[in-house]
């Protein structure tokens, strides 16, 4: 069974140079953050009082990047803010003596 995920990934680096005790150091960070969303949390039985899930267990996008379809769910047909988001953060510093 083949899965198809959908990522975005965002990327930032900062660059700067300290003193510290007559020395030069650089630093060196950067940030990426891997966003995704898991199951579908809408209520389908919210109109009769009741609370029911459709059991989509990841967003799949039903269009390409760009298009008004990219937002709706292949899977179950729900706009993509109906499932649970996850944001994985990786940060990374670097120092070195300059």
């Amino acid at each position: 069974m083949m899965k198809k995920r959908q990522m975005f990934i965002k990327q930032r680096s900062r660059n700067s140079s300290n003193t510290l005790f007559m020395s030069s150091w650089t630093t060196t960070s950067s940030a990426t953050s891997n966003v995704r969303y898991l199951e579908c949390q809408k209520n389908h039985a919210a109109n009769i009082g009741g609370y029911a899930v459709d059991g989509c267990r990841e967003f799949m996008a039903a269009g390409e990047e760009g298009t008004v379809n990219a937002l709706r769910c292949a899977a179950c047909d729900c706009h993509r803010n109906f499932h649970r988001k996850q944001v994985d953060m990786e940060v990374v510093c670097e120092y070195s003596q300059t």
